[in-house]
């Protein structure tokens, strides 16, 4: 029965560090985008990289017009 005595205070200790874990990982944003994490891992990110644009001939005409 003396280990209760124990037991009691350490459980109640234990659970409000709990909560208060729980608070601070609500309060910076651990919860904010659950949806967005679970889906980024089955997008494709290996494609090909872009070209480059390529020099724009009509830019240039117009760069010429100017002139």
């Amino acid at each position: 029965m003396d280990v209760i005595y124990g037991l009691i205070p350490g459980m109640i200790l234990l659970g409000l560090v709990g909560v208060a874990v729980f608070f601070w990982a609500a309060r910076s944003g651990q919860f904010e985008d659950l949806e967005g994490e679970a889906s980024r891992i089955l997008m494709d990110e290996d494609l090909s990289p872009r070209k480059p644009p390529a020099a724009n001939s009509t830019g240039q005409q117009e760069q010429a017009n100017k002139d």
